[in-house]
């Protein structure tokens, strides 16, 4: 028997009883979603490269940002943003903007992770509206000290900062740990 399908039948009674309790304890405490608690983990300046305009599709624009580099620090892990990543874009029809970023961090140490990031971008009638936030998705080794980083639900934002004169365009990227 194909092992999807065993662990498909052995685990779904588990996770219907789950989601039936979730259901109960949500209805019984209404507050029980509406406070999350998060922990900082990192803010990274991510380097961009020149947007790569694919142009319009059936679903909206296209368009490509190179990830070229940058660093990343938070209270218990820093390193460098590695070149190769990229961020794919889509500007819909109604304005908003989907981000799909998948690129790599090295720690001081020599820990290598990945880091998939699914954003959207709202700009409303005034700059004051802009809202960007993400989930992002973090795959580190199991045998090295950040393995942690597999076990949770990050949240993050972006913010696009004033370019000084002949600085390379970068983004800023807060990543939190949903507790």
């Amino acid at each position: 028997m194909n092992k999807k399908l065993i662990y498909l039948l052995f685990f779904i009674p588990f996770i219907s009883q789950n989601i039936k309790a979730q259901n109960i304890n949500s209805e019984k405490n209404d507050s029980l979603y509406k406070d999350f608690k998060t922990e900082f983990i990192w803010e990274a300046k991510v380097k961009i490269g020149k947007t790569i305009d694919i142009g319009e599709s059936k679903c909206g624009t296209r368009r490509v940002i190179p990830i070229t580099g940058g660093t990343f620090s938070g209270p218990k892990i820093k390193g460098e943003v590695l070149p190769g990543g990229e961020d794919w874009q889509l500007v819909r029809p109604d304005g908003d903007t989907e981000l799909y970023a998948r690129y790599l961090l090295k720690t001081n140490e020599g820990h290598i992770f990945q880091v998939i990031n699914n954003a959207l971008i709202h700009v409303g009638d005034t700059n004051k509206s802009f809202y960007c936030k993400s989930v992002l998705d973090i795959e580190a080794p199991n045998n090295g000290p950040y393995g942690f980083l597999n076990h949770a639900i990050f949240l993050g934002t972006l913010k696009l900062p004033e370019l000084k004169q002949n600085e390379e365009p970068y983004v800023i990227i807060s990543v939190y740990k949903v507790l």
